[in-house]
């Protein structure tokens, strides 16, 4: 899976995404996939009136320029997608949909855009993770919220997971198991930060009080950290398939068992 050393990383791949009402989705739609049409761009946008996901590869000019468009609307003006580079197009078409929850989580009354947990960010986590403690020397207690294959190809050492094979099976396993983490700071994590936006939230809503969320997820993690307490990879919904932390795809990845699209 990784590039020969000649190879140019002219391909830029993005994702980001934004908890923000969206209430004109089919014409946002047509705008998007047109233009990204146009810039022969390739991957997934995801539209709900609950926000935006995307993930998107294509030429420098061709992300430059979507994400112009997507800044031009003052309620995605904030966007601020985390980047890697590789040497093909991880995508093989391009896919715009409209969707009742950009992440599913089956808890209506989980909603991020109307307020955000908590976050702690890569730098903070790490030294946290030295110390064994938070600042108010609490334990600090890593929770995957990804699905069991990803967490299976790498993860934050000692870190617990629910075993789940999809994001909706989350919210059962935390309402279950809440008692668990009386007395601890809980961080939750997942590939960009999307899950953890709704599984942080539905904690505190089931009574945990010490929550956050790692801001900008595992790859920002790898961005601004490295592999400080990870173990392996991070899987992403490419053919790129495992990063490591160096943002590149990992030697000999092995691509898991159809899943779905969950990040």
């Amino acid at each position: 899976m990784t590039s020969p050393p000649c190879a140019t990383l002219a391909v830029v791949n993005i994702s980001c995404y934004k908890f923000v009402g969206l209430d004109d989705l089919p014409a946002l739609q047509t705008r998007l996939a047109a233009q990204c049409e146009a810039l022969q761009i390739k991957g997934t946008i995801l539209l709900a009136t609950e926000g935006i996901n995307l993930f998107l590869a294509g030429s420098r000019g061709a992300i430059d320029a979507i994400m112009a468009t997507l800044r031009a609307d003052a309620r995605l003006a904030d966007l601020c997608p985390k980047e890697s580079l590789s040497a093909t197009q991880p995508f093989k078409r391009l896919k715009v949909k409209i969707k009742r929850e950009i992440i599913t989580l089956n808890r209506p009354q989980i909603r991020p855009e109307a307020g955000r947990a908590p976050a702690v960010t890569p730098e903070r986590l790490r030294a946290w993770l030295d110390a064994g403690c938070d600042d108010e020397g609490r334990p600090v207690v890593l929770l995957d919220t990804r699905n069991a294959f990803e967490r299976d190809l790498g993860s934050f050492a000692d870190c617990v997971d629910f075993r789940i094979g999809k994001f909706s099976e989350f919210a059962p396993a935390v309402e279950e198991h809440a008692a668990d983490f009386a007395g601890q700071t809980v961080v939750t994590f997942c590939t960009g930060g999307i899950r953890c936006e709704k599984a942080a939230l539905l904690m505190q809503d089931c009574g945990i009080e010490h929550v956050y969320q790692l801001e900008g997820g595992i790859l920002k993690y790898f961005e601004q950290v490295g592999a400080a307490h990870y173990q392996g990879g991070c899987f992403v919904f490419d053919e790129r398939e495992v990063l490591g932390s160096d943002l590149r795809p990992s030697e000999g990845a092995i691509a898991p068992p159809a899943a779905p699209q969950h990040r």
